[in-house]
């Protein structure tokens, strides 16, 4: 049994060196690359049996997984004349085309419907003196939001406000500054922020394995043009938004935003919390070495998940590491592949970063650090929302947006 268990390991590590596409014929070997390394090893596939110039199949004799990723890789024919013929096979994506047309025609549509289940419930502030009645915070919330998502100007964002209007989504279009006094106001960011966690409540069932990293938004648009114009050393101030995300769906989860300086590892332990505290079910996260500290990787395991970071070349096994991290380290520095496989999910973050700033831009409009955190979390809420329309469709999800 313990044969067999060591052989589809061998298989499964296989199939995901396959899915690369980076196993190449050359000659009559086959060039496959390590897991855990810029190293490639060397397959010659046999009729009875196949070489490989890693250690596990030259030292222990066993078929290793390099040798499975070929065969995987490869259709292999013979004749009646026991000539043998490989054919590479060609990698095909699956990709749920219908579904994923259907969410993009509808995303439009969808966006503003789940856009006004989300704000509908927001309480409304206490009124204090006389006056002229206040825009409902709940319609100004709806408007910053699809203003974010159009990533149209605050000024050519007011035809989307008559637009809505017209189709009773708000009860009147608001005055283009409004919504800029609104992300403006520091108290609107906790609100944001709920709104956030809201958006990604729906995936706590799709969810196990999270992924977390920082990136940052730029806030000035025209300071590369006074450098080369003007001959002046101004360069880009950057606001820094720690994600935490799903490595599935790609929903964010949860996120911490700072100043350009902000240090990554403090953001991790509040990044698990934050999405813990949705209801998650948190059993793998993956980080790259920044976050390398053993109150990461305790505060994972505490509460029945395993933290998959890569541990920095000065890092050592010794008593004061705790247990965890001498558990870890060992596993980091023994079955390096396998951990690898784990620890590559990190990808995910990296793709959720990219397609934010594909979609919504990777500027922030906004002059100042109160109104620069507010837009950038409406630029999370709106990506939230279309990761959602696409759940809906390739997943099966159903919705319910409560604030």
């Amino acid at each position: 049994m313990e044969l067999q268990k060591q052989i589809q390991i061998r298989r499964q590590k296989g199939q995901e060196i396959a899915k690369t596409g980076r196993v190449k014929m050359d000659g009559k070997k086959w060039v496959v690359p390590s897991q855990s390394s810029n190293r490639y090893y060397e397959v010659i596939l046999g009729l009875g049996t196949s070489k490989c110039t890693c250690p596990d199949n030259t030292e222990r004799q066993m078929k290793c997984k390099h040798i499975f990723a070929v065969e995987i890789t490869v259709s292999k024919t013979i004749d009646s004349k026991g000539n043998v013929t490989i054919t590479e096979t060609k990698k095909v994506y699956v990709q749920d085309w219908h579904n994923y047309t259907l969410a993009q025609n509808q995303e439009g549509r969808l966006f503003r419907e789940l856009l006004k289940d989300l704000v509908e419930n927001v309480e409304e502030p206490i009124r204090t003196g006389a006056g002229r009645p206040s825009v409902p915070l709940k319609e100004a919330l709806f408007c910053a939001i699809e203003k974010v998502y159009s990533m149209q100007s605050s000024r050519r964002a007011y035809s989307l406000y008559l637009e809505d209007a017209k189709k009773q989504q708000i009860s009147k279009a608001p005055n283009y500054n409004v919504i800029n006094i609104l992300l403006n106001d520091a108290e609107v960011r906790p609100i944001l922020y709920r709104l956030l966690q809201i958006t990604a409540m729906p995936l706590k069932s799709v969810e196990t394995q999270f992924a977390i990293d920082s990136t940052g938004f730029r806030t000035t648009q025209f300071s590369q043009y006074c450098k080369e114009k003007h001959n002046t050393k101004r360069e880009h101030s950057w606001v820094k938004a720690h994600l935490c995300v799903g490595v599935k769906t790609n929903i964010v989860t949860d996120v911490e935003i700072t100043e350009e300086n902000g240090a990554d590892s403090p953001m991790f332990i509040p990044l698990t919390e934050g999405t813990r505290s949705l209801g998650f079910n948190m059993q793998e996260v993956s980080a790259d070495k920044a976050y390398s500290a053993r109150a990461n990787l305790d505060a994972v395991a505490e509460n029945g998940g395993v933290a998959y970071i890569p541990f920095k070349v000065n890092a050592s096994q010794h008593s004061h590491g705790g247990r965890v991290w001498n558990k870890m380290f060992y596993y980091y520095q023994m079955c390096r592949d396998e951990f690898m496989e784990h620890y590559h999910k990190r990808s995910n973050v990296e793709t959720t970063n990219m397609a934010i700033k594909m979609k919504f831009g990777d500027c922030l409009k906004n002059k100042n650090f109160v109104s620069q955190t507010n837009e950038l979390l409406c630029k999370l809420i709106a990506y939230n929302i279309t990761v959602l329309i696409n759940s809906m469709y390739e997943l099966g999800i159903k919705l319910e947006l409560i604030a």
